[in-house]
């Protein structure tokens, strides 16, 4: 055992002390169902912004919950330190679910959540690409995305979040079967007709989540989450499915932004995360069981502008 994984009794103490409260505890439930915002937290337990922020502090300065802030945002999760997840676990068996309440206004956040997601992919269904394009060059991003994954063929791709389709007309060609996923049935319908367009036949487009995609494990050669992680709540959830849908050796490809401090993709465009840092990724990554094979990144030509991240893993 590291010693970084013993906790002084000092510490241990303060960790039981920082739980030992009821809105705590509330608190720690729901962070275990997901990474949640503070003003989701203060919508949930309805109570006051500052009384919640309290609770949060003292639990993050025992080491019970990590924050994280993400431009104007900050965002709460458990924490992952091994000699305090035991004891946070045991916690959370020992209260179980029984504030169904609190599970209920969870729901109806994500319920919200989802709905401001889908409304907003669905106003821009028709000029997706163009947005898309507005930020970040497109040939350039496509050139580098085909550098990484090679031209072998490969028998299954798995395409999560796959929006106008555009990586399954870049990428299924040298593909037996793809399957493409999305919440959006106006987004599937026009990534039906692009991948048309390109000659492409035979990809199987499904409404789903891409979170819970109900797709058989160790199916998949590769999976690709294409500008899609800076949407949602757990993206670290997103890459454990991924992995349990390659098979071994499979690889997953994920593009997405760096971090940035453009406040205006999180109010016009409903980006949850400002960016995705190498810090968080690497961790995702290594929860999910993939190890890192190469990234790279494009900066943007102009400014002010977003950088493009590109992340290839492979699963063990």
């Amino acid at each position: 055992m590291k010693s970084s994984d013993i906790l002084g009794e000092a510490a241990l103490l303060e960790a039981l002390k920082a739980m030992g409260e009821p809105t705590r505890l509330r608190l720690l439930r729901l962070l275990a169902h997901e990474e949640l915002s503070v003003m989701e937290l203060v919508r949930i337990l309805n109570q006051s912004q500052p009384r919640i922020s309290r609770h949060l502090k003292l639990m993050n300065e025992a080491g019970v919950i990590d924050r994280f802030p993400d431009g104007a945002w900050v965002f709460y999760r458990l924490s992952e330190h091994p000699a305090l997840t035991p004891l946070i676990d045991s916690v959370l068996t020992a209260l179980g679910d029984e504030n169904s309440a609190d599970l209920r206004a969870l729901e109806e956040v994500r319920g919200q959540r989802l709905e401001a997601a889908q409304g907003y992919f669905e106003n821009i269904a028709p000029v997706w690409d163009q947005i898309r394009s507005h930020y970040v060059d497109d040939a350039e991003v496509e050139a580098a995305i085909q550098s990484l994954v090679g031209d072998a063929p490969v028998e299954t791709i798995v395409d999560l979040g796959t929006g106008s389709g555009r990586m399954l007309s870049l990428l299924a060609p040298n593909a037996q079967y793809a399957i493409g996923l999305d919440l959006s049935q106006q987004m599937l319908n026009i990534a039906r007709a692009r991948t048309r367009e390109a000659g492409l036949s035979g990809i199987d487009f499904r409404h789903g989540d891409i979170l819970a995609t109900r797709l058989n494990g160790q199916s998949a050669d590769l999976v690709v989450i294409h500008q899609v992680l800076h949407f949602l709540p757990d993206p670290g959830q997103a890459l454990k499915e991924a992995a349990r849908l390659l098979k071994p050796g499979g690889r997953l490809l994920i593009v997405d932004f760096a971090p940035h401090r453009l406040e205006i993709m999180r109010d016009e465009y409903q980006h949850r995360r400002l960016g995705i840092g190498d810090d968080d990724m690497g961790h995702w990554q290594k929860v999910a069981g993939l190890k890192a094979l190469r990234s790279l990144s494009l900066p943007p030509h102009q400014e002010p502008g977003l950088t493009v991240r590109i992340w290839l893993m492979q699963k063990a």
